[in-house]
């Protein structure tokens, strides 16, 4: 057979090798345990769905080098093999030289073009252009485009796991089960994967919600006020799946809490981007008397007592943005609805800032009083002596959007922060690109009548919130200059070792060695959270690390990745 067959079976073990591999990423349960745990100091999960893109790639790859030496040169060369030739291997075909059809109709063949074929599909329906919809298809192949088309092909992968199974059992020239080695690869991150989708189903009906309020905002957005589910715990910036029976029993969807884990509801902001959030606004705001989407509105099992629609919850699971309690200072940048996960972090910075300062207090009070209260005071004593002090000293949000109606989606709560934040812990910054920049002649009059409303009435003319709205775009390389000027160095009471990451190449982990005298200098560390459009995401990555490299603050980049 030559070189191609041993070409052949080196493609075959990398694509076994990548199976296994590629459903690591979705493995959110497993993830999101991992995060909190020291692997997450060399391991990048922040890149977990760019992985999973890496790995497809390298499994086209591998399935034309692999798929390719057999159909152009394998086949051939058995089939056209002379006698004496084909004695050697006569034995693994009962003696029968076979036809170059004979191979392609064998369970090997069969197996091999069924993966090939349903793999192509799965894999075309999951690029940008089609899942996003930004393909435009006739009718009636317009349902090929969209995430329906994307999530329903991508299940069918499940299918090419069985094929995987079959075509490496019947392998030609092999015949110790020993050297079949795909279950090897495969089994064990195959059984977590089902035993990730068998607990997200479990847990995802002890997780039905009440539907409390549904507000429609402007911008094609709306939001949902849930109840809590009763021991749902979560971080703010995780995010959470949410399914709709009504719409169809089978697909999740992920979105970021807005509300802060102290809260006693769960709230999420949506915007319309495709056809399973357009049916449920309509199934939510619309009633439930029509058919929508692929099932009855009047199912029974699918709406509540009060004739709401019944919401699943799966989650909470990990992202990036839920590690900011790991910084000194945060830098927040949402991009419109990429605001979302901030939000939830905003809230919770305000409420542990009161809730020290609670603490505080009544530490004081129980230690300044008679004899008879020295119990609580030792009481009070031990619960702020277990309390962690929150090590945020200061967080920079800047929420960039075109459309003025956008600042309604958040109004309470940055009127709440811009309220209650007495001490200057939060920086909020509102910007409209829409509007010429501050200082044009074009966008004077715009500029006038917004400062004699905020002198008239403390509120801007835009936003409706004491957040001042700024135009066009901000120059980032001054806001990180202003940061790092403002947050040089921090102090410490001892030497000690500070594990640093660098995300400048690409995601990896340097260890950085600070050492200090008693009362010295240590160097602080900024986290720069993003969720919005990828252009920005190079932009902010790129300053983040020439300013690590040119002021005393270290700046690290993490980047929202959301997948299914």
């Amino acid at each position: 057979m030559g070189y191609c067959l041993c070409t052949a079976k080196g493609a075959a073990e990398t694509v076994k090798l990548n199976m296994a591999l590629i459903l690591l990423p979705v493995c959110r349960n497993t993830l999101t345990w991992l995060r909190s745990t020291g692997v997450r100091l060399f391991v990048p999960f922040d890149d977990n769905i760019n992985f999973h893109k890496m790995i497809a790639c390298a499994l086209v790859f591998g399935i034309i080098l692999h798929s390719g030496n057999h159909l152009a040169c394998d086949f051939h060369r058995l089939a056209n093999a002379s006698p004496e030739k084909f004695a050697s291997v006569a034995s693994d075909f009962n003696n029968k030289k076979p036809t170059y059809w004979d191979l392609l109709t064998g369970i090997e063949g069969l197996t091999g073009i069924s993966m090939i074929i349903i793999m192509a599909i799965s894999f075309t329906l999951a690029t940008r252009h089609f899942q996003r919809n930004v393909v435009r298809l006739p009718a009636p192949f317009n349902c090929l485009a969209g995430y329906n088309a994307f999530w329903y092909s991508h299940h069918l992968l499940a299918l090419v796991y069985v094929l995987l199974l079959i075509h490496g059992t019947f392998l030609l020239f092999v015949h110790q089960w020993n050297q079949k080695t795909t279950w090897m690869y495969i089994s064990v991150p195959l059984m977590l994967y089902v035993a990730e989708r068998s607990l997200r189903t479990c847990r995802s009906k002890y997780y039905a919600v009440k539907i409390l309020k549904v507000s429609e905002l402007p911008g094609n957005v709306f939001a949902i006020i849930m109840s809590k589910p009763q021991a749902f715990k979560y971080r703010s910036g995780q995010y959470i799946f949410l399914q709709c029976p009504m719409i169809s029993k089978f697909q999740w969807h992920p979105f970021s809490v807005t509300s802060a884990p102290g809260d006693n509801y769960l709230s999420i902001h949506i915007r319309i981007v495709g056809d399973w959030t357009q049916e449920l606004k309509q199934v939510l705001t619309e009633g439930t008397g029509s058919t929508i989407g692929r099932l009855n509105c009047n199912e029974l099992d699918s709406i509540d007592q009060r004739g709401l629609p019944k919401l699943l919850v799966d989650g909470p699971y990990g992202a990036p943005a839920q590690d900011y309690q790991n910084y000194d200072v945060l830098l927040l940048v949402g991009l419109g609805i990429g605001a979302t996960p901030f939000i939830s972090i905003l809230r919770d910075l305000l409420n542990s800032k009161r809730a020290e300062e609670r603490m505080d207090s009544v530490t004081d009070i129980s230690t300044s009083g008679e004899s008879l209260t020295s119990f609580a005071s030792s009481i009070s004593t031990a619960q702020a002596g277990k309390r962690k002090a929150m090590r945020i000293k200061s967080a920079h949000f800047y929420w960039v959007t075109r459309e003025p109606g956008s600042f309604e989606w958040f109004k309470g709560a940055m009127d709440e922060v811009a309220e209650m934040d007495q001490k200057g812990l939060i920086e909020m910054h509102n910007y409209l690109t829409s509007v010429y920049e501050e200082g044009d002649a074009r966008s004077a009059l715009i500029t006038m009548i917004q400062s004699l409303s905020r002198a008239k009435y403390g509120v801007d003319v835009f936003s409706g919130t004491r957040v001042k709205t700024h135009f066009a775009r901000p120059n980032w390389k001054e806001v990180f200059t202003k940061i790092a000027k403002k947050h040089p160095y921090g102090t410490v009471d001892k030497p000690r070792t500070i594990l640093h990451r660098n995300n400048s190449l690409n995601s990896a982990y340097c260890l950085l060695f600070v050492l200090t005298k008693s009362r010295g200098s240590v160097i602080k560390t900024a986290g720069v959270f993003y969720c919005g459009r990828p252009v920005l995401a190079k932009e902010l990555k790129k300053l983040s690390y020439e300013m690590s490299q040119k002021s005393p603050t270290r700046f690290e980049f993490h980047k929202e990745q959301f997948g299914t």
